[in-house]
């Protein structure tokens, strides 16, 4: 699926082209394998792929690799895995930051004896105090002008791992008055004692992002460097890096930047994420009810249906919340053309046909989707006990409810017509049986069988529907977290207020029943129950148990909105 909607970014990249600032057009991908990835990575991934795509060009998948505390290959496979899922592949080539770090050490060294870095020994929180404010400049550092020479010497001995972390960080010298804080001397490596989970034991000392990235996006060829809107103000020393390492760097990329995205009442942060799933509070990264790619794949979600949704909502560089109903929507919407319908009670209430013969049995055709005949059809047995919801009976109704009620009648979806004449409670007064009449000249598509009635039920036949359990999802949080509360690092945001706001409703797991052709569907397969939504047969599905995840309901909140 490529998208027919032009943005500001393919207008810039067709005017760099035009202009011959670049032959061809080169992006990458560059996920930190430090979790799993979820919707709010889709709209970078998504335009990073297609972008090169659209112009005939490459693009890389690289891992930012540089926070070995945090990274596992669990995650590096992971990625890989939801990328291929979304229909995409790295025809430029797989790298990876770690690959990068000896030259990444040459130009930090080149930079140190060209006056351009410096070793420097503030702690963290004198760092930030000598850093200034946003409205106030920064102090120089009192190693700031130590000598070239000191500084090689103090950064080889920090690369050999003889002073502890957090003492010394190698700093670009720029410009501490500057008003972008970002370019106030920023830290570009830290001493850190963590085993590298591709390099090993080799360095002790690694490079920070704003460093790491330019140079790996140079080093590869890259184009055009396509980001989320926080960068925007690192896009500076994006281009300092660039051009003070251009004697090491064969190329000088672009980068533009555009919103990231946010999705009401869902989490986009991988920190609470992990925190969930540490914490136990859901079933790991792939629970049905995380935002994770892995989690809506095990849910139901389609590709198509997510590269839909960021199609549809577009780029831009304002930033925005879009209502978690819009997801809905496109899922539904592609999975209304696709999925297959069968009839599943969710919450059996019995029906026994007073008047159809005990054991008697008839076989009726029903088809397999209303608008693809080329879908099939399958066969469904009727006999004279039943299960229908309990949501579709009443003993006291309101005005302008259509099910059943005593004395009303009701069509069963392809079958017959019923009328209910007494029902069974229990000691706690709970209906548990009804007692129907079926019109036995009413069985749909027969001659003579064009009588109407308000209500049409789905059901199953007792006795040979299967057992199956339902697993009900509502989102995770019962309010969006504040925007500035989103952030990758969460920004300070207390642990327990966090999790204070999840929904403590989030799963619901219900017992059914349904017709038998779901249980031999392979793990994976999604149908429409009718009635109740679209549902996805669950790895945890056994042969006794099918296990069903509701991936989207049927009702679309989102086009009413819409309207």
């Amino acid at each position: 699926m490529e998208s027919s909607r032009s943005n500001f970014i393919w207008d810039a990249i067709e005017e760099d082209l035009k202009e011959g600032r670049y032959s061809e057009v080169h992006t990458r991908f560059p996920p930190e394998p430090n979790g799993y990835m979820h919707i709010g990575h889709c709209k970078a991934l998504i335009m990073d792929f297609l972008t090169a795509e659209k112009y005939g060009g490459k693009c890389n998948l690289r891992f930012d690799d540089t926070n070995p505390a945090k990274e596992d290959t669990e995650y590096v496979e992971a990625i890989k895995r939801d990328i291929r899922w979304l229909g995409f592949d790295w025809t430029g080539g797989l790298y990876y930051a770690s690959d990068y770090y000896d030259k990444c050490y040459e130009i930090a060294e080149d930079w140190i004896m060209r006056g351009l870095a410096y070793v420097d020994e503030l702690s963290k929180d004198e760092m930030r105090e000598y850093r200034g404010t946003l409205t106030e400049p920064g102090r120089n550092s009192p190693w700031r002008d130590r000598p070239a020479e000191e500084s090689l010497d103090l950064f080889r001995r920090m690369r050999a791992g003889e002073f502890p972390e957090g003492s010394k960080t190698l700093r670009a010298k720029i410009d501490m008055a500057s008003p972008n804080i970002v370019m106030r001397d920023p830290a570009i490596y830290r001493i850190l004692y963590k085993e590298h989970w591709r390099t090993g034991s080799k360095w002790c000392i690694y490079p920070m992002y704003d460093f790491a990235h330019p140079i790996g996006d140079a080093l590869e060829g890259i184009s055009h460097s396509l980001c989320s809107l926080e960068y925007e103000i690192h896009r500076p020393l994006y281009d300092w890096v660039v051009e003070k390492a251009a004697n090491l760097l064969p190329a000088h990329p672009r980068q533009i930047e555009f919103a990231r995205l946010n999705i009401t009442q869902t989490i986009m942060s991988k920190r609470y994420l992990r925190q969930l799933v540490e914490g136990n509070y859901v079933k790991g990264w792939d629970d049905p009810r995380m935002p994770t790619l892995s989690a809506m794949r095990r849910r139901g979600y389609t590709p198509e249906a997510i590269r839909s949704f960021v199609d549809q909502i577009g780029m831009s560089k304002a930033d925005s919340t879009v209502d978690f109903a819009f997801l809905e929507h496109c899922v539904r919407d592609d999975l209304g053309t696709k999925a297959p319908r069968v009839m599943a009670v969710l919450k059996p209430l019995k029906v026994v046909l007073t008047n159809w013969p005990e054991n008697e049995k008839k076989e009726i055709l029903l088809e397999n989707h209303p608008d693809h005949p080329e879908m099939g059809s399958r066969k469904v047995t009727f006999s004279r006990e039943l299960y229908i919801e309990q949501d579709d009976f009443m003993e006291n109704p309101p005005k302008k409810y259509f099910r059943l009620y005593p004395g009303n009648e009701v069509r069963l979806k392809g079958a017959y017509i019923i009328r209910c004449d007494d029902f069974v409670k229990d000691e706690n007064g709970q209906v548990t049986e009804l007692h129907c009449s079926v019109d036995l000249s009413s069985l749909s598509g027969t001659p003579g069988s064009d009588r109407k009635v308000k209500g049409t039920l789905h059901w199953v036949c007792a006795e040979d529907c299967i057992p199956f359990e339902a697993r009900l999802y509502e989102p995770l949080l019962t309010d969006t977290l504040p925007e500035e509360e989103e952030g990758e690092e969460g920004n300070g945001v207390d642990k327990k207020d966090f999790i204070s706001r999840l929904n403590p409703d989030s799963l619901s797991i219900l017992h059914g029943y349904a017709e038998p052709c779901i249980q031999e569907s392979p793990v994976g397969t999604t149908y429409q129950f009718l009635r109740n939504g679209y549902f996805c047969k669950d790895p945890d599905s056994t042969s006794a148990l099918p296990v069903f995840n509701r991936t989207v309901g049927l009702k679309d909140t989102w086009a009413k909105m819409a309207k």
